[in-house]
């Protein structure tokens, strides 16, 4: 990997995310009533997209905003402006990180569903959010963000409005714990100018969707496992290599299974939640390959798991697959919404850098002469692999990743040396079950806490 690509300002970025950040101020006192200084960030947004398709919708939409009579309409505008210039900075660090992977990047448009009839659902969520943008952050209260609760308790059901439901219940979660605004004194302005953008847009009819493209025949070789997890949820994403049958050219492709969870079950106990929903889990975590058969897939690259669609190959070392057939591999396309810098997470192989650790217990890889940050937060516990092993390591699979204005990357697996013998730790290790005692007494935990909650779940349903 040419690391040193990575280095060097990217024109345009800062500009581009200057205009965001102007309009994300004027979030703060509200559009109902905007000050001066906050009509600034609507015109910035407006000026930064002439000469685009975007250019009179926002060019209204800010003006409207000046004058404290915007609409829903043009509050998606705006939301639409802010995405695309996201869309921008995500495209240009994009093409960075391919250079310095020597990686191409598939041509293919990523289609747009068709859309539906507006539902009266995302009318209601469209105006809930539109009444965020009037209020502004300093003018947050329980009543304004209870507003929400009713929309997402109603979307909850419908598994095509369930994407916005859960970011609509996240958001008002937050916003609640945050009332009332008026006595902050700092605000997330990034986060909720990005939560909130993302679903207006989300309101738009169709654009949740995400449409089959197709079917991938061929073998599958797993390169590690992103593990996210929160107080009720946890999602594990394997990034795989995917070898086609017919043999074309070989492309990065994921998977991703999801789970709703009690907050008692944190660790490794998250596993066995999601292991009966994907058989891929334990071949990752164990090393082998998959053989699939007309398993669906996007044009993103996203595989629509089903197990009946994959049955288990032969042995696969991720070590092998990264060194081999990863650098082969073509990236998929990023569809338009999904065009952020924060969810840049690019699959490389780094080997022959040096680590250290700085006095603030920050632990850097040097590359090719290039510091790259390594983020050991985004390390699970659900795993064996630990920041003491990344630091003594001497090769690592991981996800480039950008954020605070530098690139920086997520260990995915790593070799050490353990005991004078090079190892093999993955984050994903314990995916499909493991003898670990550390492991295995989280699993035993998790399954006693959920026989609990079952048990007081049955209590509760019989009264």
């Amino acid at each position: 990997m040419r690391a040193d690509l990575l280095a060097g300002p990217v024109e345009g970025l800062d500009e581009a995310l200057e205009a965001v950040d102007a309009f994300d101020q004027a979030l703060v006192a509200g559009l109902l009533r905007p000050q001066p200084a906050g009509t600034a960030g609507p015109t910035r947004l407006a000026d930064a997209v002439l000469g685009t398709p975007l250019a009179a919708g926002v060019a209204e939409a800010a003006a409207k905003a000046a004058a404290g009579a915007a609409g829903e309409d043009h509050f998606v505008a705006l939301a639409a402006a802010r995405t695309a210039l996201h869309g921008s900075v995500h495209d240009a660090l994009l093409t960075r990180v391919d250079e310095a992977a020597g990686r191409q990047r598939g041509a293919d448009v990523v289609p747009v569903a068709a859309g539906q009839p507006t539902a009266n659902l995302l009318t209601a969520a469209r105006a809930w959010l539109s009444d965020l943008a009037r209020c502004g952050w300093q003018g947050l209260d329980h009543e304004v963000v209870s507003g929400a609760a009713e929309v997402v308790s109603a979307m909850l059901p419908d598994p095509s409005l369930r994407r916005l439901a859960t970011l609509l219940d996240g958001f008002a979660a937050e916003l609640a714990a945050s009332c009332p605004g008026a006595s902050l004194e700092r605000f997330p302005l990034r986060r909720w100018g990005d939560l909130w953008s993302r679903g207006m847009l989300l309101t738009v009819p169709g654009a949740a969707v995400a449409p089959v493209t197709g079917t991938a025949d061929g073998r599958l070789l797993p390169l590690g496992i992103d593990v996210t997890e929160h107080a009720t949820a946890a999602q594990a994403q394997v990034h795989a290599v995917f070898e086609p049958a017919d043999g074309s050219a070989p492309r990065l492709v994921r998977a991703s299974v999801s789970v709703p969870k009690p907050d008692t079950v944190v660790g490794a106990g998250i596993w066995q939640l999601m292991r009966p929903h994907m058989s891929l889990l334990a071949a990752a975590g164990e090393g082998c390959s998959m053989d699939l058969t007309g398993m669906p897939v996007t044009a993103e690259g996203d595989l629509v798991w089903s197990d009946e669609h994959a049955r288990p190959g032969e042995p696969a070392e991720a070590f092998a697959t990264a060194r081999v057939a990863l650098p082969t591999a073509t990236a998929p396309v990023t569809a338009p919404l999904d065009r952020h810098p924060a969810r840049i997470a690019v699959p490389v192989f780094l080997e022959g850098y040096t680590t250290r650790t700085d006095d603030e217990g920050r632990l850097t890889f040097t590359v090719a002469g290039l510091d790259l940050v390594v983020d050991t937060d985004r390390i699970p516990a659900a795993g064996p692999l630990t920041p003491e092993a990344v630091a003594k390591s001497g090769a690592c699979i991981g996800l480039i990743r950008w954020d605070a204005g530098s690139f920086g990357v997520q260990p995915l697996a790593v070799e050490t040396t353990v005991r004078k013998k090079v190892t093999a730790v993955h984050a994903g290790a314990w995916a499909g079950g493991t003898t670990d005692k550390a492991g295995a007494r989280a699993e035993k935990a998790a399954t006693d806490a959920a026989k609990v909650l079952s048990e007081r779940a049955g209590r509760l349903l019989r009264k």
